[in-house]
């Protein structure tokens, strides 16, 4: 099992920035793909962006697309999630994911093809 820890959620305006962090417990990060998700009180949890494990494919919801990118350092210790441009309904709590799986497909947009979650940040956006 993978421990996976968030940070960077906040409180911020409409319109600001928030960058999201995902570390893991193991040293080989690098392999894995994954996922960030998001659950706004009273929803379901949903997708918001995902990476292959090696990096090369990015997928994207369509509510976050042009204004949220995933990105993982090149040590490969962390992934990140860039958010701009924010707004009231990006309001929920994040979650980090991920997942020992080599595909590189839009599956990894399902939150069934990830075995490992954090426990998730805050983000809290007021209008």
């Amino acid at each position: 099992q993978v421990q996976l820890t968030e940070s960077g959620g906040g409180l911020v305006q409409a319109g600001a920035s928030l960058r999201l962090s995902c570390t893991a417990s193991v040293r080989n990060f690098g392999d894995y793909a994954v996922g960030w998700f998001r659950q706004a009180p009273g929803k379901k949890r949903e997708f918001v962006a995902a990476m292959s494990w090696t990096g090369n494919n990015k997928y994207y919801a369509d509510s976050v697309k042009g204004r949220f990118t995933i990105s993982r350092d090149h040590a490969k210790t962390t992934v990140w999630l860039q958010m701009n441009s924010l707004k009231g309904e990006d309001t929920a709590v994040y979650y980090c994911a991920a997942a020992d799986i080599l595909l590189e497909s839009d599956t990894l947009a399902s939150d069934r093809e990830y075995d490992n979650w954090g426990q998730g940040t805050q983000v809290t956006v007021s209008s």
